[in-house]
């Protein structure tokens, strides 16, 4: 079973398909699609969009991952972020995936069983359930622990 976790942002997307295969988890890939800053939103949009349906259509995942936003105190950095979550969320139904949304605690707690971890210490769990030599970029590395608490977590259904 092969899962596209997605770390949403509009200027850093991560992305990382996670394949398990019974207790075994391995990469596929992984990337961060970066927007320059200056660059309109509905393009940033359209390039988040284009490369994810690049990697599905690379990679058949039968699931996409997504994780929710933490609560944001600026309401339009919140506004920009769900409009590009509302874009992957488009993107997961248009290649007919079905999607799970997963708060940040959720998933630090589905990784490293502790739900107040901080990015290293997830980002170390990522390392180890992966058996990776090298770390991934933090926002991939988001998003790798993004499909990982969603293959975790179908395999207790």
């Amino acid at each position: 079973m092969r899962c596209l976790g997605v770390d949403p942002g509009s200027l850093a997307c991560g992305w990382a398909v996670v394949e398990r295969f019974g207790s075994r988890l391995t990469l596929v890939e992984a990337g961060v699609i970066r927007n320059p800053r200056g660059t309109d939103f509905d393009q940033r949009a359209l390039l988040i969009h284009r490369r994810l349906a690049e990697a599905i259509a690379a990679h058949h995942p039968g699931f996409m991952a997504v994780e929710s936003p933490f609560v944001e105190k600026n309401a339009a950095t919140a506004l920009k972020l769900g409009q590009i979550r509302g874009g992957i969320l488009l993107t997961a139904a248009l290649h007919g995936l079905p999607v799970g949304d997963y708060n940040p605690m959720q998933v630090k707690k589905a990784v490293s069983g502790y739900g107040w971890a901080d990015k290293g210490q997830v980002g170390k769990m990522v390392m180890t359930l992966l058996n990776l030599k090298e770390p991934l970029a933090a926002d991939a590395a988001d998003a790798a622990a993004v499909a990982i608490g969603h293959l975790l977590a179908s395999r207790r259904v």
